[in-house]
């Protein structure tokens, strides 16, 4: 149906997601994590301006470009992160956000602990940001097996990102008070907050 000039500006999510290339689910992500604001029409469906999407393909493409000529400019080592997420759409629309950040990063995944491990053992990740409930090994296991192996990994930051609340974290074992935990949605400022002040202590330790 053709729109009317009325709502030529108004998106759908699934007109968004084509538009913008990306799965309805990794909108629909968007939307509640505030990444792409929407709002709701009085039968319930959310509408997205079309001003919102475009600024939000200029603000990707500009990152993309932002990260090359942050490689080729700048002398600092990049911040190595792990992230851990089982589910493919939050995993991309993490890394999307963190892609936009004007940070020198290095991006590694992992869908869970195991595998996780694996990247671990590899390529000595910075900061590590997980979720807990994943298939095979859950983040619990996983952050119990670093614990026990922390030998060379003394300088690893491990940030939690997670639906469960304190109390069914605790019944599960608890986590070391080491440990950064964040609830779901994800408050990315302070993470990235929290990911800017990483990189500034491994910039200063780097210092003559």
């Amino acid at each position: 149906m053709r729109k009317s000039a009325a709502n030529a500006d108004v998106l759908s999510t699934r007109e968004a997601a084509e538009r913008l290339g990306v799965a309805l689910r990794t909108v629909q992500l968007w939307v509640e994590s505030g990444v792409l604001p929407a709002w709701k029409t009085a039968g319930g469906h959310r509408r997205i301006s079309r001003a919102a999407v475009e600024k939000l393909i200029a603000e990707r493409s500009h990152a993309l470009m932002g990260q090359g000529n942050a490689a080729a400019q700048s002398n600092d080592r990049p911040l190595r992160v792990l992230v851990v997420e089982d589910d493919p759409d939050m995993l991309k629309l993490i890394c999307m956000v963190m892609e936009g950040w004007d940070l020198p990063l290095q991006l590694r995944t992992a869908t869970n602990g195991f595998e996780a491990l694996l990247r671990i053992g590899d390529e000595s990740p910075d900061l590590l940001v997980t979720d807990l409930n994943m298939p095979g090994m859950d983040g619990f296991r996983m952050i119990a097996a670093l614990q026990g192996h922390q030998q060379g990994r003394e300088a690893l930051r491990v940030v939690v990102v997670t639906a469960l609340s304190p109390a069914e974290i605790d019944q599960r074992g608890g986590l070391p008070e080491t440990v950064t935990v964040f609830t779901k949605p994800l408050p990315f400022d302070d993470l990235e907050a929290l990911m800017r002040e990483q990189h500034a202590a491994l910039t200063a330790d780097a210092l003559p």
